[in-house]
């Protein structure tokens, strides 16, 4: 099969069925699955036959992969890799850290997830955590430089935002000074025209 034969694409509800099958054929647990229908990436062909699927939960900077399994496991070494690519654009695009998997296909430690250590597993997001439980893992970026990278843009931010208020408060006291120039002008054009006015009155007495 060519990749032109088929499509890889985030699940959406009008997939729900077809995974519900799948994950039924591949005896996981249902209920859990279809309120994260959307981690789910999927395969189909063009005509929309499911081909195969993989949930990416993510929490923090950690993604989790779980739940794969395919319609046809003879398509399954041809499939991986296209689910692979698709999984890490999305981990792009979210700056994920780290990607973990408790799924047993040979193809996950060849794309470069290995065993994690104890001083590794310690960055486990809790809610993944179950005791005994064996990982892969894969550090996609460097943490540490994640979180420096993270506390500059933080000072940027709030060094942008202390110029516009500076900017928007220096503009008010402009606008407040400019109000009470008018004003002066204002006060002092009445004052000038009411005595010219009462000038007038007694310069030209009516008869």
């Amino acid at each position: 099969m060519s990749p032109s034969e088929f499509r890889v694409r985030r699940a959406t509800v009008d997939d729900l069925q077809k995974l519900v099958s799948l994950w039924n054929s591949m005896k996981f647990t249902g209920d859990d699955l279809e309120k994260r229908l959307t981690e789910f990436q999927i395969a189909e062909t063009a005509e929309g036959q499911l081909l195969g699927a993989i949930g990416v939960q993510i929490i923090g900077r950690h993604g989790r992969l779980h739940g794969e399994g395919f319609t046809d496991f003879a398509l399954a070494d041809h499939l991986r890799p296209h689910l692979w690519e698709r999984v890490q654009s999305l981990a792009r695009n979210h700056g994920l850290v780290r990607l973990w998997t408790q799924e047993e296909a040979p193809f996950w430690k060849q794309a470069g997830l290995q065993p994690s250590s104890a001083e590794v597993l310690g960055k486990l997001p809790p809610a993944w955590a179950s005791p005994g439980a064996e990982w892969l893992t894969l550090q996609l970026r460097d943490e540490q430089a994640v979180e420096v990278d993270l506390d500059k843009e933080f000072t940027r931010f709030m060094e942008t935002e202390k110029l516009k208020t500076t900017g928007i408060m220096r503009q008010a006291r402009t606008l407040k000074q400019l109000a009470m120039i008018l004003g002066i002008i204002l006060a002092g054009g009445v004052l000038v025209i009411s005595i010219f006015i009462l000038k007038n009155r007694f310069a030209f007495p009516s008869h």
